[in-house]
């Protein structure tokens, strides 16, 4: 069974009127990553923020390791590596001194210090801009630093704030397959507004907007809310009577809807179940019922982007 790291219980946040974060409660189980999804201004970063000791709750309780970050913010921030939105980092250093820096302030000694700083350059790439000022770094190197610092000390907690923003595709694979390798022996939680991403490297999701939690789940099982999930779309070699191979599709138990995708060289058709049921097996018997010659038959899992434009934008109606 794992164990339970972190635990945030009902945790709040209020800028004067404004109420950023608003009565959240998750908690996330060693060698699990957890995707916060969100809209711009839902409260992700602010979250993290408060996780970390960054900011202080307005009410609420943040524990990591059983430790409380109000009571115990030094046994916390031991435990915990933060890369933050925007990746700061002094822009006159280098990548090297920079990394002593932090290797100092961290309490590593001198061979722990050097030991990590090998195994941290070389695990995200930095050998090449070592020695060069950060201020003249790209996007994609600086945010290579900041995730640098953040594992530097090997930490039991990542608190990755858009860990891949700013990084060109292979880039982005290299930290998406850095963050897999190290989630076993981690807890992960990184905010993202790339929802493949999500698929890529976590096993867990939630989705916030207007400082609240709306979903938490495997991508799949997010997946599941999508009005497209378990929908089959459904290819036949041309008939006479195109009307009535509709028919005899909406005819079939559970099928909610058709759209008509294709009526020209070929009959295709996309049909929704109702309460998303599994449909494939009823269509593809009475395809073969009716002497249909088939050239296609897909099912759909559902996509993320549907079920996150939904959640947050009737979430916004609400609010």
């Amino acid at each position: 069974m794992m164990d339970t790291i972190v635990k945030i219980q009902r945790l709040r946040k209020e800028f004067g009127l404004l109420t950023a974060v608003n009565d959240i409660s998750f908690e996330v189980k060693k060698g699990e990553v957890l995707g916060f999804l969100g809209p711009n201004g839902a409260g992700k970063s602010t979250t993290m923020k408060m996780i970390t000791g960054f900011l202080t709750p307005t009410s609420g309780t943040v524990s990591v390791d059983g430790f409380d970050i109000t009571e115990r913010p030094l046994e916390v921030k031991k435990r915990i590596g933060y890369l933050p939105e925007g990746a700061p980092a002094y822009p006159d250093m280098t990548p090297l001194s920079f990394l002593n820096f932090i290797g100092d302030i961290r309490g590593l000694s001198s061979s722990q210090k050097l030991q990590r700083i090998d195994d941290v350059v070389s695990r995200v790439n930095l050998e090449s801009v070592l020695y060069q000022p950060i201020d003249t770094l790209s996007k994609g190197f600086k945010r290579r630093v900041g995730l640098a610092q953040a594992i530097l000390h090997d930490p039991e907690v990542l608190i990755l704030d858009e860990p891949t923003d700013g990084l060109d595709p292979n880039q982005k694979h290299e930290v998406r397959s850095l963050i897999t390798q190290m989630a076993e022996e981690k807890v992960i939680i990184l905010s993202t507004h790339i929802l493949e991403e999500v698929h890529a490297v976590c096993s867990r999701a939630i989705i916030i907007a207007n400082g609240k939690v709306l979903a938490d789940g495997t991508p799949n099982e997010l997946e599941s809310e999508s009005p497209n999930h378990n929908a089959v779309t459904i290819t036949v070699k041309k008939t006479d009577n195109p009307s009535a191979v509709r028919e005899t599709l909406l005819a079939i138990p559970n099928v909610h809807k058709l759209e008509t995708l294709e009526e020209s060289d070929v009959l295709s058709y996309r049909l929704q179940a109702k309460s998303n049921l599994p449909i494939v097996a009823e269509v593809s018997q009475t395809a073969y019922e009716k002497q249909w010659e088939m050239l296609g038959l897909s099912v759909e899992s559902g996509q993320l982007d549907e079920v996150f434009r939904t959640i947050t934008t009737t979430s916004s109606r609400i609010n």
